[in-house]
């Protein structure tokens, strides 16, 4: 594929992708004029391009959407449900040109159903609430002559090939008449020596966009390979520069000079990770379109509202969230939001809302799908979890509300009745919860009956480098990530006796007044035993579950970089990777959720039982002990 070619398709791309957005809006704003010219800007753009670079299909296909758009732009038809359709199912016609195209070079076949996507919007130009047009007036047609003079034959004789087309009427706002052919409006603002190199999509002629420069050339489009190649040579400065501050931190010499190198380090890191970011605009513009057809399709009526557009996140992490909010967005709307007879007869208003707002906490962004719907039914999805055999009878009759909420995640759980198109197998909430703990986010829920739902996403904002605090556990070192990191407790060799408290064979500890589940790390990696002597506890909240990691000593935090595992130590299930520390040695990174998890670690649910003291105050808590039949 020539650079011609493969400029023209990114950049078609990215104004259908707006062309998408505008539709889903205009739906909801008909007379908004400017989303009006931005949609129909995006198809004169693809269609001056491709009789330039002989697209045919292309052309066909733009030409008969541009004429539609024409008549809405020019107030000669109104939009409705059935002309925004229309559009979107062009839209999508044309994405599946261009996609062949970018794969094999051709256009590929279809030419029956373009035929008939053409015949489908022909017909919705003899919409009964059209307006005749305006008989043209003539005299501005002599001062526009000689702007028209070498590129294009003058407007009275300029013709398209094919069967006569009904064209818009000539407006104020139009640059050009309508029947213009392609190659005339790609070449047009060339200069006529030399047409091949002029823009073709760039500076494709629009009849609305100002003959002013737009900024294209601050900025320059660079492959994600070179930025990856660029991220893991970043990656390995850090990992030079750590050894080079270890070695150097006690001369004199070279202390300043290894401070600069760590200054100079950070700087060129965080440039190549903002040259990474990405809005997170990029995928929440996908989903008014998916909202609309999904509510169309379920007889319910829901708008979706987004905040946070801004917000930036890596590209790679950016991609990786895609599918969960997908499956999160379409089990809202089929389980969330109730149908519009239901909600009037909760005092609701027929149309539902889907919020999906993105921010910074940190070094996190949270991404929150929140629903005005029904709720969760928490008895129902414990009875489905038995029904399912997911967890044992008993087992959920001792469970927690929160802990039932957290059911919805295994694969295999659906509330639905009947398996549809749309849910019903069992492995929406199950991708949103894998995809996410994949990249090293977690997932929260929380559900109020006949109030809503809201799914809360914590994503970290890169995934190649991250803090860590270095514990040593037996003579070995291990990365511990910051994120789930609450505190640090020191314990000497007096008071460990003391200090950690046995239930059982279950290791505890008393932190201001509560009992903190203990994991020796020693003990979990089936290292050789040590004698009692002076440890760390390590508060770690994990995916909801708090507990204490007790480790033989600390080390001085550290950048890191995430190195990937062989699949013996992943199958493990306690490592999410490994790193090489300043001093040279290798370290595995610790994965807290997953040791909370197949240690059994409970959920824990502190603001609840805190609202519930002071609720009943003077209520106290007490373990009943039988010992020796007494």
């Amino acid at each position: 594929m020539d650079d011609l070619t493969h400029e023209f398709l990114l950049e078609s791309q990215e104004g259908l992708d707006r062309m998408e957005r505008c539709l889903t809006e205009l739906e909801a704003r008909p007379a908004d004029a400017g989303l009006l010219a931005e949609i129909f800007r995006a198809v004169h753009t693809i269609k001056g391009a491709t009789g330039f670079l002989g697209f045919s299909r292309l052309e066909a296909l733009s030409h008969s959407g541009e004429n539609l758009l024409g008549l809405l732009r020019d107030g000669r038809l109104t939009v409705n449900p059935e002309i925004i359709s229309g559009l979107l199912a062009l839209l999508d016609r044309l994405r599946g040109v261009l996609g062949a195209i970018e794969s094999d070079g051709t256009e590929g076949q279809g030419e029956d159903d373009d035929r008939a996507m053409i015949a489908r919007l022909d017909a919705l130009q003899l919409s009964p609430s059209r307006v005749p047009a305006a008989p043209p007036s003539r005299k501005p047609a002599r001062p526009r002559a000689p702007r028209a003079r070498k590129v294009a034959p003058p407007p009275e004789s300029a013709g398209e090939a094919g069967p006569p087309r009904e064209t818009p009427a000539p407006s104020s706002s139009t640059a050009e008449p309508q029947p213009r052919s392609a190659s005339a409006a790609a070449i047009a603002p060339a200069i006529p020596s030399r047409p091949e190199v002029s823009q073709p999509v760039e500076s494709a002629p629009s009849p609305d966009a100002p003959a002013t420069s737009t900024g294209a050339d601050s900025t320059l489009r660079v492959e994600v390979e070179l930025l990856n190649r660029m991220m893991n040579l970043v990656g390995e400065l850090v990992l030079t520069r750590n050894q080079i501050l270890q070695a150097t931190s006690a001369d004199a010499q070279f202390a300043p000079l290894g401070r600069r190198l760590d200054m100079v380090t950070a700087d060129l890191r965080e440039a190549v990770m903002r040259a990474r970011m990405q809005p997170v605009s990029h995928v929440f513009s996908r989903f008014p379109r998916l909202v609309r057809d999904l509510a169309r399709t379920l007889g319910k009526q829901v708008r979706i509202e987004l905040e946070g557009q801004e917000t930036e996140l890596d590209k790679s992490l950016l991609e990786a969230i895609r599918d969960p909010l997908t499956h999160a967005i379409r089990n809202a709307i089929d389980h969330g939001i109730e149908l519009p007879a239901a909600r009037a007869a909760a005092g609701k208003p027929a149309e539902g809302v889907v919020r999906l707002r993105a921010s910074h906490e940190g070094s996190h962004v949270i991404v929150e799908i929140e629903d005005d719907g029904a709720g969760m039914n928490v008895s129902r999805i414990r009875e489905k979890a038995v029904e399912r055999h997911l967890v044992p009878a008993a087992r959920a009759d001792e469970m927690t509300e929160r802990e039932i909420l957290q059911l919805i995640f295994l694969p295999g759980f659906s509330t639905a009745a009947t398996v549809t198109s749309i849910s019903g197998r069992g492995v929406g909430m199950d991708v949103v919860r894998t995809n996410v703990e994949k990249i090293g986010g977690k997932v929260e829920i929380d559900s109020r009956p006949g109030a809503g739902t809201t799914l809360r996403l914590r994503i970290p904002l890169t995934l190649a480098i991250i803090p860590a605090l270095i514990v040593r556990s037996c003579g070995q070192n291990f990365a511990l990530p910051q994120s789930p990191l609450v505190e640090l407790i020191h314990l000497n060799a007096a008071e460990v006796p003391n200090g950690i408290e046995w239930l059982g064979n279950a290791p505890l500890y008393r932190l201001r007044g509560r009992l903190l589940p203990l994991v020796f790390l020693d003990r979990l990696l089936q290292q050789p035993r040590r004698a009692a002597a002076a440890c760390d506890i390590a508060v770690l909240n994990a995916d909801g579950r708090r507990f204490g990691l007790v480790v033989h000593g600390l080390a001085d935090p550290e950048e890191i970089v995430v190195k990937p595992i062989a699949a013996v130590l992943r199958s493990i299930g306690y490592y999410a990777g490994a790193t090489i520390l300043g001093n040279g040695e290798m370290a595995l990174i610790l994965h807290p959720g997953a040791i909370a998890q197949s240690l059994g670690v409970g959920l824990t649910a502190e603001s609840d039982d805190a609202q519930e003291h002071d609720s009943q105050p003077g209520l106290e808590e007490f373990l009943l002990v039988e010992a020796g039949g007494r």
